[in-house]
């Protein structure tokens, strides 16, 4: 089905507001480069699982540009050039601009206005003690030069959280101290200037092993310096060179060798992917996952006949993701004004929680008419 074909319009979003009052959602990602498998068992196939349930009023998908420049600030091209690459990956994927907003941060410039009043209410012990950022300092060698913008993005998150009044917030585990910083921000903001801003909730995988699929080199997390990623966009060919040289057991060298599943990164995509329809379409020989298991640890099962599956399996997965991006590649412009579009309706619900926002700080100057009268009567009393 041709791109062409599509609604670029997106959803309205008072029309959503009327069905369901309280259920809102925010997520995104940095659009540093293609998602991979990670991205998608971690948290995109479940957007699009939500975003299809019918249990949320809105939805917000942001492409975090601007979060993304705190690490990147000398090379604004990056950033530019896969902002097309991330939105392609979620259309390919399923997520509907007719029930989405899908948004640039960088293009709502409420979201800053917001972090700049949020961050009179955070001190720096407590970001410094924020255990995700240690770790992302830590992983990206900042040591003592680590830039403003990426040391306060957990006060920047809070904001892109707050501005929609997410109630909602699907994240790993890895990801909870951020939340958990926003939240407190909320209770904080409530607490000094009255009941405006939603305390958002987490929505954790239910399946432990998406919250961080490892690379396909064993490593604990997948990274495009690494080259341990398959991309959503990989080409057949591709996933297959890629998972033929999967990491498995070193100690499994004859068939005949008991295997070890601990660490054996093909089990654990297995564990990700497979369903026991794989099995009865793919590998009818075993019942489930648990009998291929089985059978791998008491030996007799080699390593390239558990590729080959997991290779059938991730196939089967990507190829209509693969299709859907080839036609959505034919129609590029039609892309932007989604983003554009999404873009101008973010801003729009973002200007309303910014204008309660400043209301509740009472710095709503020309909006008080209250103020501006009682300034009259006080220099009418003095003259």
């Amino acid at each position: 089905m041709p791109f062409t074909g599509i609604k670029t319009n997106i959803y309205d979003i008072n029309e959503k507001s009327e069905k369901i009052m309280d259920k809102i959602i925010l997520t995104g990602d940095r659009p540093t480069g293609k998602l991979h498998l990670g991205h998608y068992v971690g948290s995109l196939k479940r957007r699009v699982e939500l975003q299809n349930s019918g249990d949320y009023s809105k939805i917000f998908i942001m492409i975090a540009d601007a979060q993304a420049l705190t690490d990147n600030a000398d090379n604004p091209d990056k950033i530019r050039d896969n902002i097309i690459e991330v939105a392609l990956d979620y259309l390919s994927c399923g997520l509907d601009p007719a029930k989405s907003c899908l948004f640039i941060q960088s293009q709502v410039p409420e979201l800053t206005e917001l972090s700049f009043y949020y961050m009179n209410l955070v001190t720096v012990s407590r970001l410094q003690r924020n255990p995700t950022v240690k770790s992302e300092i830590q992983m990206r060698n900042f040591e003592t030069s680590i830039p403003v913008g990426f040391f306060t993005y957990p006060i920047s998150q809070a904001s892109d959280i707050t501005a929609f009044k997410a109630t909602t917030v699907p994240v790993g585990e890895d990801q909870l101290p951020m939340l958990e910083q926003a939240r407190e921000i909320v209770r904080k903001f409530n607490a000094v200037y009255g009941e405006t801003l939603v305390e958002p909730e987490a929505l954790i995988p239910e399946n432990s092993i998406c919250s961080r699929l490892p690379g396909t080199d064993g490593k604990a997390k997948m990274s495009k310096s690494l080259g341990n990623c398959i991309y959503l966009s990989d080409s057949e060919e591709d996933v297959q060179k890629k998972v033929f040289n999967m990491y498995t057991d070193p100690n499994h060298i004859k068939v005949s060798d008991p295997g070890s599943l601990e660490g054996n990164t093909v089990f654990t995509y297995l564990d990700a992917f497979a369903t026991d329809e794989d099995f009865k379409e793919l590998l009818p020989e075993y019942a489930n996952l648990d009998e291929l298991k089985a059978h791998y640890q008491r030996g007799g099962l080699g390593d390239m006949k558990v590729k080959r599956f997991l290779n059938a399996v991730l196939q089967k997965e990507l190829a209509p993701i693969r299709a859907r991006r080839k036609e959505l590649e034919k129609d590029i412009p039609a892309v932007y004004e989604i983003l554009h579009q999404g873009s101008i309706a973010a801003q729009k619900e973002a200007a309303r929680t910014l204008a309660e926002v400043k209301a509740a700080m009472r710095i709503n100057y020309f909006d008080d008419e209250e103020l501006i009268k009682a300034q009259q009567l006080k220099y009418n009393s003095e003259a």
